[in-house]
C-alpha cells in the first residue's frame, strides 16, 4: 500500500491525500484541479488564498507572520522549514509577509514579527512572538494542535 499524507489546496482549501512516491511530480487537487504543494513545504499564499486556507483546512495551520527586513525572522526561517518537513501531513505551515499583506496582519492584530499563530477550523488556538530554538517552537506547536 502506498503511503499518503494530507495536504491542503491553497486555492480551494480542500484536504487531499498526497502519495509520497509522487514527490517531485505534479499532483493536483481532487476538487479544483490546482497543483498541490508537496508535503512539508512552507507555503506563501496569495492574499486571495489566505482566507480559504484558514477557514477550510482540516489540518492545523501554523502561520509565520514575518518581514523580510527582520533579522529574527531570517533566523527563524530554517527553523520553520525544518518544522514543516517534520510535521508534514499533520500541520500546514504558511508564511505571510506583513509588509505585502498589511490587512491580514491587521486582522490578526500582529504587533511585532516574527509572530506565530496556530489556526484550526477557522479558530486561533495560540500565538507566540519572537525567535526561539527549534525544540521550543516544536513543543509550543505540539501543545496547540
Amino acid at each position: 500500500m502506498k503511503e499518503k499524507v494530507k495536504v491542503v489546496c491553497p486555492d480551494c482549501g480542500a484536504t487531499n491525500n498526497f502519495p509520497l512516491d509522487h514527490r517531485g511530480k505534479k499532483v493536483v487537487c481532487g476538487r479544483c484541479k490546482s497543483i498541490l504543494p508537496e508535503p512539508g513545504t512552507v507555503v506563501e499564499p496569495l492574499p486571495n488564498q489566505i482566507v480559504n486556507l484558514l477557514q477550510s483546512s482540516h489540518l492545523p495551520i501554523m502561520v509565520d507572520f514575518y518581514s523580510p527586513t527582520c533579522a529574527p525572522c531570517h533566523m527563524m526561517s530554517p527553523v520553520v522549514e525544518a518544522l514543516a518537513k517534520r510535521k508534514a501531513g499533520e500541520l500546514m505551515v504558511l508564511k505571510i509577509n506583513v509588509d505585502q499583506n498589511p490587512q491580514t496582519a491587521a486582522q490578526f492584530a500582529i504587533l511585532g514579527v516574527p509572530t506565530f499563530v496556530i489556526m484550526f477550523n477557522g479558530h486561533e488556538r495560540g500565538r507566540t512572538s519572537g525567535a526561539m530554538p527549534e525544540a521550543d517552537l516544536a513543543l509550543w506547536v505540539a501543545s496547540r494542535i
